[in-house]
């Protein structure tokens, strides 16, 4: 019998469940990548040192970041998505007058940045300083540095916690039916309301849930394989290394 109605459930509302997977996928991919560009700004200026050449509104502009990027990571980080979806949709509904779907994909966006600038700072700091004095010594300056030597080795270093982000985003995408997107979660409790077959609905739903996670894992999982092997993201880790310091003159000579 159970087997039955799953069987019927899929037969007769594949449609919505094929709408529910492909409003999930939509909202967890945007919002990720969205608020991976989000960590990127955030965690690498609060990952910038400032040295002693640095002026009095240089060390002013940073401080204040710092205190602002604070604020915003332990907001985000310490209150459940949810509860940040609810409060934001409803408190700019009338001033943005913005959908279910914009609102749901900047409530991942602005929620998984929080997530990401911390997995970006760890990540750049994680690279050896000798790569940022290597880079100095041949006349690179901070922005070049940072965008064309630290980063790409600093989003190799992170590229698991990022790809684990956006595993997280497909699973948690469904507290934002409370903002009424029609992602799988909504699609299941209308389906399950219909039918009264609430264990069947939800069986289905869970392993569909449990596909589109292995899938991206298995993608994932074959990037982190192709970064790894790519020379551009396995830098020698030493400012004296013949072929570090040639690396960082090609990327001088290319800026």
């Amino acid at each position: 019998m159970f087997i039955e109605n799953c069987i019927e459930i899929i037969s007769k509302y594949h449609a919505s469940l094929l709408l529910g997977v492909r409003t999930t996928l939509l909202v967890a991919l945007t919002g990720t990548c969205f608020g991976l560009i989000l960590g990127l700004l955030v965690g690498g200026f609060r990952a910038v040192r400032l040295d002693h050449t640095a002026s009095d509104a240089a060390r002013f502009i940073k401080k204040f970041f710092d205190i602002v990027a604070n604020a915003y990571i332990t907001i985000f980080r310490g209150t459940p998505m949810m509860v940040q979806a609810v409060f934001i949709y409803y408190a700019l509904l009338n001033i943005i007058h913005w959908t279910p779907t914009v609102a749901a994909v900047f409530v991942i966006s602005v929620n998984t940045g929080a997530y990401m600038a911390e997995i970006i700072r760890s990540g750049i700091q994680a690279v050896d300083i000798g790569q940022t004095e290597a880079a100095r010594s041949l006349g690179m300056s901070n922005a070049q540095t940072m965008l064309g030597v630290i980063l790409p080795q600093a989003v190799k270093n992170a590229f698991p916690a990022i790809g684990n982000e956006f595993i997280v985003n497909i699973k948690d995408s469904s507290v934002l039916m409370i903002v009424s997107i029609t992602e799988l979660m909504f699609q299941a409790k209308s389906i399950a309301g219909s039918t009264f077959h609430f264990t069947e609905t939800y069986f289905i739903e869970a392993v569909i849930y449990l596909i589109l996670t292995s899938i991206a894992s298995l993608i994932l999982n074959y990037i982190e394989k192709r970064m790894n092997s790519d020379s551009m993201f396995s830098l020698p880790m030493s400012d004296t290394d013949p072929k570090s310091i040639g690396y960082i003159k090609k990327k001088l000579e290319a800026k």
